[in-house]
Formats: C-alpha cells, sequence, structure tokens
C-alpha cells in the first residue's frame, strides 16, 4: 500500500512538472514571439521562469495583448456631412498655415507628426484658458454644465460618489429633466461607488455607460487597457480636459491625501470639434451606437488666432503612441523645456533627448512627485534621476503635497496638457487625451505655474544624490526593472 501511495505522488508529481513544462513552454513562446519591447520580453520570461503558476496567472491577467485591429474595429466612421464639417473646421499644413508664420509659434516638424500619428488635425480659431488645482477647474466646469442647453458628454477615469461627485450626478439629473442629451462614459476598472447609481440616472433619463467593463479579470485581456481621458463637451461649443478626475482629493479635501496639485484646460472654438468626435468615437466603441448628427458640431464664434490640436492616443492608434509624438516635441525644442510629471518612467529615447538637449546648451526643467501617491512608480521615476542630473537636466521634487498635473512646455511658445503622463503606461497602454496649444500667451501662463510649483519643491542635486542611502537605491533599481510591467 504504501509502494502504491508512493507511486501515485510521483505519478502526481511528474504530471505537474510537466503540465508546468508545457505551460512554460507555449506562454513562454507567446511572450517571445509577441514582439514586444525587449525589456518587457526578458521582465516576462524571468517571471515565468522564476515563479512559474503565480507568473503564469500574472501573465494571463497582465501580460496578453490585445491587437490593435481588434481595438480599431469598432472606430466610428463618421457620415459624409460631418465629414465635411470637420475638413472646414481645420487648416492645412502647407497652405493655410503659412499666412498666419507670424503669429503662430509653429514647429512644424511637431504639427506634421500629430497628423501623422494621431490624426490631430490643426485648427486656428480657438480660445483657452488655464485652470489651476480643484477649486478653479470645477468652478468652471460646474458652471459651463449649468448652462448647456442641448447636450453634456462627459468622460472621466475616475468618478467618485462623494461630496463633489454628487454635486456634479445631481446637476447632470437635473439638465436631463430639462431635456438635455446627457450621456455618460468611465472607466470600467474602478468607479465602483459610483456605477451604483446608474440605475438612478438612466431613470433620470441620462445614459450612462462604462469602457471595457471587467467582468471576468483573470479570462481579460482587457483588464490592462484603461481609458484614462478626461473630457467634457457642452453643447459642442466648450469643451475640458486635463488632469483631473472627479473626487473630493482633487479639491484637497482629502485629509490624508491633502494638497493636490493639478491642471485642466478649459477650450472654445473649432478645436471643441474634435473633441467632441473623440468622445463620439469613444461612446461609439463602448455601446455600437453611432452618434453622428451634424448637429453635435455647431459653429463656434469668431475667436482669436490660437493654432490648436487635439491628440487622442492609445493602443488601437494606427501607429505608435504619445511615445513619438513627445520625442518629436523634446527634439523640437530650441531654448527651454519643461516637464512636470507625476509618473516619470520614460524610455530610453525620450533620456536620450532630454540628456542631448541639456547637453546642448537647453534650460531642461523636469518636477516629479516628492510626496508620492504610488510608492513603485516613484522609485522606478527616481531611477532616471542620477543620469539626467549628470548631464545637466535640473529636476525638482515638489512638497507641497500630491502632484497631479500632466504639463509640457517648450520653448515658453507651446504648451501641452492633457492626461498623458510622462511614462510607459500612458505611452503604451492607456488611451489618453491632450491639447497641444501654440500660443505664447497660453505657454508663459503655464510657466507661471510651473515656476510657482518650483517655489515648492526642492531641487535636487548631483553631488547630494549621488549619496543617497543603499536602501533608496535598491528600492530605484527594483522597481525600475519591473517599470516596463507598471
Amino acid at each position: 500500500m504504501f509502494f502504491r501511495g508512493g507511486s501515485f505522488i510521483v505519478i502526481l508529481l511528474i504530471t505537474i512538472a510537466l503540465i508546468t513544462f508545457a505551460q512554460l513552454i507555449i506562454l513562454g513562446s507567446l511572450v517571445f514571439l509577441g514582439n514586444r519591447d525587449p525589456s518587457k520580453t526578458i521582465i516576462w520570461l524571468l517571471i515565468l521562469g522564476v515563479l512559474p503558476i503565480l507568473g503564469a496567472l500574472i501573465y494571463l491577467i497582465l501580460g496578453r495583448v490585445v491587437r490593435k485591429h481588434q481595438l480599431s474595429r469598432h472606430k466610428q466612421v463618421l457620415p459624409s456631412c460631418v465629414e465635411e464639417i470637420l475638413q472646414e473646421r481645420q487648416v492645412k499644413l502647407s497652405e493655410e498655415i503659412e499666412d498666419y508664420t507670424a503669429t503662430i509659434p509653429i514647429k512644424k516638424k511637431l504639427a506634421r507628426v500629430l497628423l501623422n500619428d494621431a490624426s490631430a488635425s490643426i485648427t486656428l480659431n480657438n480660445r483657452s484658458e488655464v485652470l489651476t488645482n480643484g477649486d478653479d477647474t470645477f468652478k468652471a466646469i460646474i458652471a459651463a454644465l449649468q448652462s448647456a442647453r442641448d447636450h453634456i458628454h462627459l468622460e472621466f477615469f475616475i468618478f467618485h460618489n462623494d461630496s463633489i461627485g454628487q454635486d456634479i450626478l445631481n446637476l447632470l439629473i437635473h439638465k436631463a429633466s430639462e431635456g438635455v442629451k446627457v450621456r455618460v462614459l468611465i472607466d470600467g476598472l474602478v468607479n465602483r461607488s459610483v456605477r451604483k447609481r446608474f440605475g438612478e440616472l438612466k431613470k433620470a433619463g441620462v445614459e450612462a455607460e462604462v469602457f471595457y467593463p471587467v467582468r471576468f479579470p483573470f479570462l481579460s485581456r482587457r483588464l490592462n487597457l484603461r481609458n484614462h481621458r478626461k473630457i467634457i463637451v457642452v453643447d459642442g461649443r466648450i469643451g475640458f480636459l486635463g488632469g483631473l478626475n472627479v473626487g473630493d482629493e482633487y479639491l484637497s479635501r482629502n485629509q490624508r491625501i491633502g494638497f493636490w496639485r493639478d491642471t485642466f484646460l478649459k477650450l472654445e472654438g473649432d478645436s471643441v470639434n474634435f473633441l467632441q468626435a473623440v468622445f463620439l468615437n469613444d461612446w461609439n466603441g463602448t455601446t455600437r451606437q453611432a452618434v453622428s448628427e451634424p448637429e453635435y458640431y455647431p459653429q463656434s464664434e469668431q475667436f482669436s488666432i490660437q493654432m490648436t490640436q487635439i491628440a487622442a492616443t492609445g493602443p488601437d492608434s494606427d501607429w505608435g503612441s504619445m511615445l513619438e509624438i513627445f520625442f518629436v516635441a523634446l527634439t523640437s525644442a530650441e531654448k527651454t523645456i519643461c516637464i512636470e510629471t507625476p509618473y516619470f518612467i520614460p524610455d530610453e529615447g525620450s533620456i536620450m533627448a532630454l540628456k542631448t538637449a541639456a547637453l546642448c546648451g537647453l534650460d531642461v526643467r523636469i518636477i516629479l512627485q516628492g510626496v508620492p501617491d504610488h510608492k513603485i512608480t516613484y522609485w522606478a521615476s527616481h531611477s532616471y534621476v542620477e543620469e539626467l542630473l549628470a548631464s545637466g537636466v535640473r529636476i525638482y521634487e515638489y512638497q507641497k503635497g500630491i502632484l497631479h498635473a500632466k504639463i509640457l512646455i517648450l520653448d515658453g511658445e507651446i504648451g501641452v496638457v492633457g492626461s498623458t503622463n510622462f511614462d510607459i503606461r500612458s505611452f503604451s497602454l492607456n488611451f489618453e487625451i491632450s491639447a497641444f496649444i501654440y500660443a505664447a500667451p497660453l505657454a508663459q501662463r503655464l510657466e507661471q505655474d510651473f515656476h510657482r510649483d518650483i517655489a515648492d519643491s526642492k531641487e535636487l542635486v548631483l553631488e547630494e544624490y549621488q549619496t543617497r542611502p543603499l536602501a533608496n537605491r535598491l528600492k530605484e533599481s527594483s522597481a525600475r526593472l519591473f517599470s516596463p510591467l507598471l
């Protein structure tokens, strides 16, 4: 009996070993043949080799790739009448722009890659306003929502059912009762509290939907593909985008989190038409409801000339992502580069562009989180600090609270604000939205906030940073090793 029992155990162990080996071969082949970034391939193979069972589970949850054609097949096809409207509202880079080159600080290489990589049309008739932090942002948003007469389109990554969340939801319900068409789109990974109110919203006439809901996390390849966009469009005439989500913490009301530093943009003019197109494409991809009537693209009133491109990027992009666009932006700068980002996990090309710019004599400055809200990304971000400092890049840690603003300023003339962090996730996995505005007044307004944030920051000095504790170095190296998977 003992022999038989022992034989059974031996057979069981051999079976488990064979299954594990087969699993490693199959998943390892999928990883190897997936044409990933080499660093990602090596890390996944390492995880599968060291932790075969747990690693396989993690890979099935986070590692599998949804092909671009699977994501892009639900892109909205606009009717010819809407295409004609959008064609009328945009200008050609090589023709109409020539008449305005004296007043527009255009960098044609950047504008061209935005056109080709992100289909970011160029518009001139625009007005924009920088909204600093939660108080200014939500006052402007609520005022715009209250003014709605035809429709409200709202899309957020995070939407809490807390004080500010309830204020906005109640306002949306009220506007729906007045006959305003209200559509709400939120990401499917979080937002459980507000999803509990969907029944109430729909009963009131608000259309509320979830982008890529995660019902079976262990089986879903879309778990890792999140809608990080923040978009509001009111009557097709007023638009908002930026870094803030909807929640009390973004108004610095959460005592545990403390002060929250963020930036939003209010847009008016022809650029709103293209922000509208992004929302309605996301709506169509989620609901399979094509909303494409011309009335959603009304004629704007006449504003001053402010060249703007709305760049919507994500894993469904035909080409690359915001990574290529940011690389071209960095290499286009001639005098100054100002970056403000909570999560800084660049690729080697971006690191080279920043170091080269500094070595060429450009004033390159980066503000990072000094008070982290995510420890792993904090330590991964800081793993790049020493080599950047050595090249002449000036780096600051924001001390006043949580830094969440996503800002890029080039030469004091071009300002970029949106949802895109300077990290691998935003560059490759998330659906993101950013506005590129070629206007010195707007860029200088962003610079005012940037220098104010420097005053609330601690500058990192190379000699001091090189003496940081060994424990910090180990945290940085470990976080950087796994950063391609973050």
